[in-house]
């Protein structure tokens, strides 16, 4: 084997089994950061050992066991024991010698660690996003807007303070475990959203993947089933974003019936879940106006007034910034493109958000103020980083 495919199949388990991985390795000891940094040694290993040994039948049970090895030739070491009493049962007994399969998922309860009333609040969605979901703090604080080096300063304390507190890893019952689900909930949302549209297919398939396992594990839990509906319905459009020339294609105008009909039936069945519960949240509304878009007929709008109603109850119960613009866009369908600037104009910080000044593009374009136009799309255009949508702006601008 090359060493470029060996580093194929190394990528590929880093997206796809880091986090289930992770949290194998750091249940029985509280120590995220050591894990890390035996579950790093191991993919270094598979780097070089790959290529010449060949590829292992079983790589994610490979990188585990070394990983676990790693742990025992820490734990057995004579700094460790003059620090840690040494326990035969939780050190040296978590990591047999022979190749062993991982163990059982425990990415949830990894979450939910993260999320321990112990930790600072502002830290739950980063440190799932960089244990679970493997973000690096340079992306976790680009997304959250915040310096490179205080993101990862906040993951290390945090981090800390589990292995310090010996926090468990299980899933809480009661009222607890609905307190902790909600920020757990929003992690997965935000990495899903962080990348949206450009997000490749195999990331995106491996967060709804994991959303997923919660809404199993938690069957009682509408927003669990809300966000797997949003999540599939999001999904469901992704084939009709671009033409067969791979051009860019406004939701607008896409054609329903390249829309992914199995993902939207799944979709609808987490949303009747959800209503069975009699709980609604943001989850829940984020799905159901996809679950309008989605019932589109072929050249015809979506139903505009519907579509209103849901958007203002999702911002007076979970407002955001992307939250207001879509809101204007859609008081444009209802009350007309001017209506719909003033609403826009009265949204605080959208100077820097790509999605308010392609609206305002569009809406300035609706009402004849073609210079105006040209200069809001002209911005769009410079903030917009997904290649066939800056051609599609491009090709507006150039219409005008």
């Amino acid at each position: 084997m090359t060493t470029s495919s060996a580093s194929e199949v190394a990528e590929r388990a880093a997206r796809e089994s880091y986090g289930r991985l992770l949290a194998a390795l750091a249940a029985a000891t509280h120590d995220v950061a050591a894990a890390e940094d035996a579950l790093g040694d191991a993919f270094e290993r598979a780097l070089r050992r790959w290529p010449a040994d060949g590829v292992p039948t079983d790589p994610d049970a490979w990188l585990l066991t070394v990983a676990r090895n790693r742990q025992r030739d820490l734990w057995r070491s004579a700094a460790f024991r003059t620090a840690v009493p040494f326990d035969e049962l939780t050190h040296d007994g978590v990591a047999p010698d022979g190749i062993v399969s991982p163990l059982r998922d425990r990415r949830l309860e990894l979450l939910l660690v993260c999320a321990h009333p112990a930790i600072s609040a502002g830290v739950h969605a980063p440190l799932m996003l960089n244990t679970v979901l493997g973000y690096t703090a340079e992306q976790i604080g680009r997304a959250f807007a915040i310096p490179t080096s205080t993101m990862a300063a906040r993951l290390v304390r945090a981090k800390r303070r589990i292995k310090e507190r010996a926090l468990p890893f299980l899933v809480p019952s009661g009222d607890e475990v609905g307190r902790r689900v909600a920020p757990v909930l929003e992690s997965v949302w935000a990495a899903f959203s962080i990348e949206w549209p450009t997000v490749p297919r195999e990331r995106r398939a491996l967060l709804l993947g994991l959303a997923r396992v919660i809404s199993e594990v938690l069957r009682d839990d509408a927003e669990a089933h809300g966000l797997v509906a949003a999540m599939e319905l999001s999904s469901a459009r992704l084939p009709a974003r671009t033409d067969d020339d791979g051009n860019f294609v406004p939701l607008s105008e896409q054609d329903p019936a390249r829309w992914d009909a199995d993902l939207i039936a799944d979709a609808h069945g987490h949303l009747r879940e959800a209503h069975r519960l009699r709980s609604i949240g943001r989850f829940q509304l984020e799905a159901a106006i996809g679950a309008v878009h989605c019932a589109r007929l072929p050249g015809r709008p979506p139903d505009w007034d519907v579509l209103r109603r849901l958007h203002e109850s999702l911002q007076a119960m979970a407002p955001t910034l992307g939250g207001a613009v879509a809101l204007a866009a859609v008081v444009a369908e209802t009350d007309g493109p001017a209506a719909a600037l003033a609403r826009l104009d009265s949204v605080a910080g959208v100077h820097r958000f790509q999605p308010a000044w392609v609206t305002r593009a569009h809406l300035l374009e609706r009402l004849g103020r073609d210079d105006e136009s040209s200069a809001a799309y002209a911005k769009a255009i410079d903030l917009t980083t997904d290649t066939t949508e800056r051609a599609y702006l491009t090709r507006r601008r150039a219409g005008l």
